[in-house]
């Protein structure tokens, strides 16, 4: 297609994956890296029915087609004969999609529906690039990195899964408000209702919450209400919202303990943060690493190959980050964070080595070789 102001061929470029905001918010940093720099461009989504992208992109101005596509049943092997159902309803349809669109390069972030769409672009000749966020490589991108022409990573000793020929060091994209972000520590602590005079300590668990990661703060609600010079900042998830409202209402307040299922301003939490408790997603630990925040990491088991627990072991063994085994968090993760919380020269250090792990730019670079892609 040609570009009425130019006169050369419009950039057309497909998008794929999802699933959680670790995938999302890194597709559309690079979508966002790519205009800027090619204005003219087209960029189509493609992600699964159901997940949180299908409103999550065109809220970022962007068009998104969802496919069928699901994942595997580990527990119950019989309800995969209609995953895989879906799965060849989602081939069909992403070949239709790319067959329509045109695209000049298909980029995969990760999620259900890049696995179809990288795999049916590959064998129609369209070239691929795959954005592997995590230190541990999941089995759909190791095998879409046969066919890819690129594959963008975040972490050294790539190689052990991925052609070396073909990596190249990126780090992960990171939402740019929060890069962008002018607000003071002071004003970030006010607008959630909390003492500025206090440290404050942000829990979260990724988009969609965690479970272990609340249970941890319900059972220490009495050293928390007792923590007379700390204050946190909650965000449950929209999961646990309701049980975890429940459970407070039968005690008396925890005046320094604000509580939230979602929180939209996170560059004025991070902001207001002293010490943060995260899950080890790796999107969530590039933004921690860019604005050198202190953080505590509780890994999720529930992930494929446990890659969440290589990431914060990646971070932890550096001297980056504080790291809390999921199984051991309901015991331990309160009393460490209310102890590394007053320990100014913890939080010094472990904030000024998760910034020496930081990569800057990273959208750019990948939006360069989707670029480089599509012009060859």
């Amino acid at each position: 297609m040609i570009d009425e102001n130019t006169g050369k061929k419009a950039l057309r470029v497909i998008v794929s994956g999802g699933g959680t905001g670790g995938h999302i918010f890194p597709a559309i940093s690079i979508a966002n890296a790519i205009v800027a720099q090619h204005p003219d461009a087209t960029i189509l989504f493609v992600g699964a029915e159901g997940r949180m992208e299908m409103h999550r992109v065109p809220a970022a101005g962007y068009e998104i087609v969802g496919l069928p596509v699901c994942g595997f049943n580990r527990k119950n092997m019989l309800k995969n004969i209609s995953v895989l159902f879906k799965l060849i309803k989602s081939q069909r349809m992403a070949r239709s999609v790319i067959r329509k669109f045109r695209p000049d390069v298909v980029v995969g972030v990760g999620g259900y529906a890049s696995g179809p769409t990288l795999k049916e672009a590959a064998r129609m000749g369209v070239p691929t690039l795959i954005q592997e966020q995590n230190s541990y490589a999941g089995v759909t991108n190791k095998l879409l990195a046969k066919s890819a022409k690129k594959i963008c990573v975040a972490y050294d000793g790539m190689e052990r899964f991925f052609p070396e020929e073909k990596i190249i060091k990126t780090g992960n994209p990171v939402r740019q408000n929060l890069l962008d972000a002018k607000v003071t520590k002071a004003e970030a602590v006010q607008s959630f209702g909390l003492d500025p005079a206090k440290r404050t300590i942000l829990i979260i668990g990724g988009s969609l919450g965690a479970r272990t990661v609340n249970e941890s703060i319900l059972q220490h609600l009495e050293e928390i209400r007792s923590a007379e010079s700390v204050q946190f900042i909650w965000q449950t998830g929209k999961y646990y919202s309701q049980h975890i409202h429940e459970e407070l209402a039968k005690d008396d307040a925890v005046p320094n303990l604000h509580v939230t299922d979602f929180i939209a301003d996170m560059d004025k939490a991070y902001a207001a943060a002293d010490l943060v408790v995260s899950r080890a997603g790796a999107s969530s630990i590039s933004e921690l690493c860019l604005l050198e925040k202190p953080c505590i990491l509780v890994p999720s088991p529930n992930v494929a190959e446990d890659h969440q627990t290589k990431n914060a072991q990646a971070l932890s063994t550096r001297g980056a980050a504080l790291f809390v085994p999921d199984a051991e968090a309901c015991d331990t993760l309160v009393p460490l964070a209310l102890r590394a919380v007053s320990d100014d020269a913890q939080l010094q250090s472990l904030g000024k080595n998760a910034g020496k792990l930081a990569y800057h730019n990273s959208a750019q670079i990948i939006a360069d070789e989707v670029l480089k892609l599509a012009t060859k």
